[in-house]
């Protein structure tokens, strides 16, 4: 897809003059020459791994009744050792899909040896201390490989943590141990920056969207979604600023942290139109989430397709409930729509005023 766009662009520039034909071709061919962010076969190298792992607890469920402990312990150590040992010399040898592979059969097996010990020996605990502790050993894993593949597990793992948490506790509160959910999304995030996974980084994101959401389930009040609105909105506008784009942190994450912040707050709205369905407040609320809508697409409407259409979705699905709820005075819907367009046109107009003078400024800040 991308390189369908290079290839175009590079055509549109060549016959305008503004690039030698020669040079397009070797910019495509350089582009051409590098890897592939995409392999068929290290996918299935993953999924290889996956399965065997899956195995290898499977096993481990079944008990193993006719095998003695001792022996079943020493066979699962053995796996782990060697599939551990084997990636560390693909490390070595460039073989980055099978070290991978290896990897993830190891830190599964982590999971069937913790399981494995608590039934041999009946040690006290429950299914949330083994996430714990597999979780652990899936960052440590990853730290010491610098495995973006393990750092993947350890993103899933997270996830089985919170769901086994949820199914321990019935979905209910219970002292601090909530907490150890965005916990362990901020180490999912670390791990995505030492070991350079970014596509992982939206296990933790979504993770965090999660636990916020539960979070206003269990606490059900206004307060808690003006929370996430205000401050979904506020966080978006902090990280679209061109002045948080001097920060590492940001930079590197890319288009992410603006897209779920505003899902936040798109969120929050959404959820503040539970809490507020008449009244002034109500219409308050919907040209605040008109206004929200428009201040997305002007911040990051360019460049930000994710963020760009979530606003057109948020604003298109904002007119139809008005509509809806209007649907009894034709006029007022009428009105509306009149306003909303006037509304709408103004702040393109000063938004595109503002875009030809800042580039008039600063040329190279459009390119």
């Amino acid at each position: 897809m991308y390189r369908g766009r290079l290839k175009r662009d590079l055509t549109v520039w060549v016959e305008k003059g503004l690039l030698p034909e020669a040079t397009a071709l070797t910019l495509l061919s350089e582009f051409d020459a590098r890897p592939a962010s995409f392999s068929l076969g290290k996918v299935l190298m993953i999924l290889a791994a996956i399965l065997l792992g899956a195995s290898i607890l499977l096993v481990v469920a079944s008990n193993w009744e006719a095998i003695p402990r001792l022996v079943r312990l020493a066979v699962i150590f053995a796996v782990i050792w060697t599939v551990h040992l084997g990636a560390a010399v693909m490390l070595r040898r460039d073989a980055i899909a099978t070290a991978g592979g290896l990897l993830v059969i190891g830190t599964l097996s982590f999971g069937g040896a913790i399981s494995l010990v608590g039934q041999m020996y009946q040690l006290s605990g429950d299914e949330l201390t083994v996430m714990y502790l597999w979780f652990a050993i899936a960052v440590v894993s990853a730290v010491l490989f610098r495995s973006g593949v393990v750092a993947a597990v350890a993103g899933f793992l997270s996830w089985g943590t919170f769901a086994a948490y949820l199914n321990i506790y019935d979905a209910r509160w219970v002292g601090l141990e909530p907490w150890v959910v965005p916990l362990m999304a901020a180490v999912v995030i670390g791990l995505v920056r030492f070991t350079g996974a970014d596509r992982v980084r939206h296990l933790a994101y979504l993770l965090l969207l999660g636990w916020l959401t539960w979070l206003y389930a269990v606490n059900e009040n206004f307060w808690l979604a003006l929370a996430y609105a205000v401050g979904g909105m506020l966080a978006f506008v902090l990280v679209s600023l061109p002045l948080s784009q001097r920060f590492t942190l940001i930079r590197s994450a890319g288009s992410a942290p603006a897209f779920y912040t505003f899902l936040v707050a798109v969120i929050g709205l959404f959820l503040l139109h539970v809490e507020l369905e008449h009244g002034w407040q109500f219409v308050a609320l919907a040209l605040a989430t008109l206004g929200a809508a428009v201040l997305a697409i002007a911040l990051q409407g360019r460049n930000n397709g994710a963020v760009r259409y979530l606003a057109y979705t948020a604003f298109a699905v904002e007119m139809l409930y008005l509509a809806s709820v209007t649907v009894g005075s034709i006029l007022g819907t009428s009105s509306l729509f009149l306003f909303s367009g006037l509304f709408v046109a103004a702040v393109a107009w000063i938004v595109i005023r503002l875009e030809r003078r800042f580039a008039m400024r600063n040329p190279e800040a459009i390119r």
